[in-house]
């Protein structure tokens, strides 16, 4: 019975690492805006945004990885397969603008770490940025890149860990705030950031692609076998990104929000939490900071060369030049948002709006696709996860209807 414990065990990190990934996407610069922003205005109340679009995000990602493991390819190659060309393209110019507004996200946290760490300008710390996700992307193989990625992760959990302890947060409140929901049009705006912040379009679509990184069988029956080990690995390494994004409107609920000040830059959270907090968890949050948006930049580039070749109809092969091509292309929107001196922090609050508002193109054809036998063989949704899905896509769609609504009408005191 030990042996047989002992070899599952083995089966199961074999299968581990594809979940992660998407991970990571959800806990890069974006997050730190919306969840930095949520936790010193509104203290614990958005905690639940962050177990609700988790919970979302489970059954969402379950889905595109099954539509990966039953077709054997991408969500993008599908969509553009067996969806009408005018329908396609339109999804397609979407989820290009979706990777346009992850890379302002991703590139601009990675600056602003930098330049903490190091005290360099905005442009050079964005420069170095892509450059690491470039070199990362074209030069390392994917299970080695895999690894990486990981390690990143770890760290920043890391980091995080340590914070939590130094700030001693208020736990009766968070029990509670984790599952009730608070919701007001006065922090729509912020929810609406967060949640497009966690449940990430472009996530989506990578999960359906790097899931190919594993061997999943030939058959139906070969496939619904090893079905449960994606389940796991989804399952745990959206619990570890739960436990992160909270993390981060706990420390700045228990360090802004209790001392009155509200956040309006990260540079503003690094420097506050200094002196509120003490110069290691100042530290801390930098070194969190790069690894956060090195990492998520390297995530989002995979999942932007996805999109891309695949809804052009070309090969995902790294010795194209368009392959090369895609992997910075997106990127360079955010150096201009940088060069003309925006407001950072505005910027990747409004980028994880954008998620949200782009969210419906992706999860709409992603319910079709699972439903559809022809495509999905034994792999096809369950009643229960189709109307469950059904659910979330309306709850996203409600959520941007409210979003829009409260950003025209003016606020009540």
């Amino acid at each position: 019975m030990h042996a047989e414990k002992k070899n599952l065990f083995k089966i199961l990190l074999r299968f581990l690492g594809p979940g992660f990934l998407v991970t990571v996407g959800f806990i890069d610069p974006g997050n730190w805006a919306t969840n930095i922003a949520g936790g010193s205005e509104f203290g614990y109340d958005l905690l639940w945004v962050i177990t609700l679009s988790t919970l979302m995000l489970i059954l969402i990602q379950n889905m595109s990885a099954k539509v990966g493991i039953a077709t054997g390819m991408s969500l993008a190659a599908n969509i553009r397969e067996r969806f009408p060309r005018v329908l396609s393209t339109l999804i397609g110019i979407t989820i290009v603008l979706a990777c346009v507004a992850t890379d302002v996200a991703e590139l601009l946290g990675g600056a602003i770490g930098f330049r903490l760490l190091f005290r360099v300008p905005l442009w050079i710390g964005a420069l170095i940025t892509v450059i690491l996700e470039v070199f990362f992307i074209v030069t390392q193989r994917y299970h080695k890149l895999e690894k990486y990625i990981l390690s990143f992760l770890g760290i920043i959990s890391i980091c995080y860990l340590i914070e939590i302890f130094i700030v001693n947060p208020e736990w009766g409140k968070i029990a509670t705030a984790i599952v009730i929901p608070k919701i007001s049009q006065s922090n729509i705006y912020i929810a609406m950031g967060i949640l497009g912040a966690v449940v990430m379009p472009h996530n989506i679509f990578l999960h359906s692609n790097v899931i190919h990184s594993r061997n999943w069988g030939k058959t139906d029956e070969e496939k619904l076998k090893l079905l449960h080990y994606e389940k796991l690995d989804t399952t745990l390494a959206m619990t570890l990104g739960w436990a992160v994004n909270s993390s981060m409107i706990i420390v700045a609920a228990a360090v802004f929000f209790k001392n009155g000040v509200v956040v309006d830059s990260i540079q503003q959270a690094s420097d506050t939490l200094k002196p509120l907090a003490g110069n290691l968890a100042g530290l801390l949050f930098a070194i969190a900071l790069v690894f956060a948006g090195v990492s998520s930049s390297i995530t989002s580039s995979m999942a932007e060369v996805n999109v891309i070749t695949a809804f052009l109809g070309k090969p995902e092969d790294p010795k194209t030049t368009l392959y090369k091509i895609a992997t910075f292309i997106t990127a360079l929107p955010s150096f201009f948002i940088i060069l003309m001196g925006f407001d950072p922090f505005k910027i990747l609050i409004f980028s994880q709006v954008i998620l949200s508002l782009q969210l419906p193109f992706t999860l709409i054809p992603l319910l079709i696709l699972c439903k559809n036998e022809k495509a999905m063989g034994k792999l096809k949704s369950s009643n229960t996860e189709f109307i469950l899905a059904m659910v979330v896509s309306a709850v996203v769609i409600f959520l941007n209807i409210y979003l829009l609504y409260s950003t025209i009408q003016p606020q009540r005191g």
